[in-house]
């Protein structure tokens, strides 16, 4: 029954109830009499109790229905309103509950689209620092060295000086263009990424160790790109922001419930800084959950054990294993997520 049939019909009840009541055995009188006072005021009494109960409990969808839509997060899939309550009510939690599912569709889809360019653009700026700034600052390296055995001796240091900050300058040159795009994932595996990405990030007081296993399940290249990449991420945020001096890179297989392989791969980012606190989630954790959703990954940041940061991302056997046939290809890591290849072949056509 619809709630305005609910509440429309228990007013009509009562007021019919009040009426049959004051034209019937019950009267009043002048001057009226407290036992009359007694009835109407008792019946007034009840016909709200009733009327109240009734609302309460009509409109508690309504309210539970508030509090989803406040606290619905997009990066936070699944969490849906249930569908509760009178016919009206019911219909609008299954249209709020069917709008989240657009919602939450549209949003892989633009986030798999924004992350995609982004690899691209990361692509082409790696390849341009490569072959054009690291090309030039090669060229004026040579030239100094040249230079060098031709002017006096007592400008030699001087240009001593000047070819340690070139060749300082492109030695950062090439770590940028190898952080922007992780050949060595392409061209040995994520293992090799992994443990490049630790050495890289043992400097500067943080010491970073891995612990990987060799027996995890063949992963999708989408699959092997996010978790380099959030691994990428959380060590970046460690040497940024936690305060640390020690780090930990684990990769491991997780076994299922039953024994078996249904648990998947594990990737574990701690260290003994600060811990998370309450602050609010920057846009590295945003970007890390949006790629995590892009895979059908679940990831957790929160207190390590003790003290510290624990950034965990969980990849599900089903969702991110590589099927047999696909990983015999050996096709070379585009970058691109799965849903955008189709959309991305399309456009390159158009």
């Amino acid at each position: 029954m619809s709630l305005f049939r609910r509440i429309f019909l228990l007013n009509a009840a009562g007021l019919t109830v009040a009426t049959a009541l004051l034209l019937g055995p019950v009267t009043v009188s002048t001057p009226i009499l407290p036992g009359e006072v007694l009835v109407v005021v008792a019946g007034l009494v009840v016909l709200l109790v009733v009327d109240a109960l009734v609302l309460r409990i009509g409109l508690a969808p309504l309210q539970r229905l508030g509090r989803a839509m406040a606290t619905a997060d997009l990066l936070h899939p699944g969490a849906r309103a249930p569908v509760t309550g009178p016919a009206e009510v019911a219909g609008l939690i299954t249209t709020y509950n069917t709008m989240l599912d657009r919602l939450e569709t549209e949003r892989a889809t633009s986030s798999a689209r924004a992350l995609s360019a982004q690899e691209c653009e990361r692509r082409r700026i790696s390849q341009e620092l490569h072959d054009e700034v690291g090309q030039t600052l090669t060229a004026v390296l040579l030239q100094l060295k040249r230079v060098a055995d031709q002017v006096p001796g007592e400008l030699r240091e001087e240009v001593r000086q000047a070819q340690e900050a070139t060749r300082g300058g492109l030695d950062e040159i090439r770590r940028i263009a190898r952080r922007l795009r992780p050949g060595v994932l392409e061209e040995l595996g994520l293992h090799s990424a992994l443990r490049s990405l630790a050495a890289e990030f043992t400097t500067h007081g943080l010491s970073v160790r891995h612990h990987l296993d060799g027996d995890l399940p063949p992963l999708t290249e989408e699959t092997e790109l996010v978790v380099y990449r959030v691994a990428q991420e959380g060590l970046t945020n460690t040497a940024r922001h936690a305060g640390a001096d020690r780090a930990e890179l684990r990769l491991r297989r997780v076994v299922g419930v039953d024994g078996g392989d249904g648990g998947g791969v594990e990737l574990l980012v701690r260290d003994n800084g600060k811990g998370p606190g309450r602050l609010r989630e920057g846009a590295g954790i945003s970007g890390m959950r949006e790629r995590a959703l892009l895979i059908g990954a679940a990831l957790s940041v929160g207190a390590g054990p003790g003290v510290g940061t624990d950034v965990r991302l969980r990849i599900s056997a089903k969702t991110g294993a590589a099927k047999t046939g696909a990983a015999k290809t050996g096709a070379p890591n585009t970058g691109v997520p799965p849903q955008l290849r189709a959309a991305t072949a399309f456009e390159g056509d158009r």
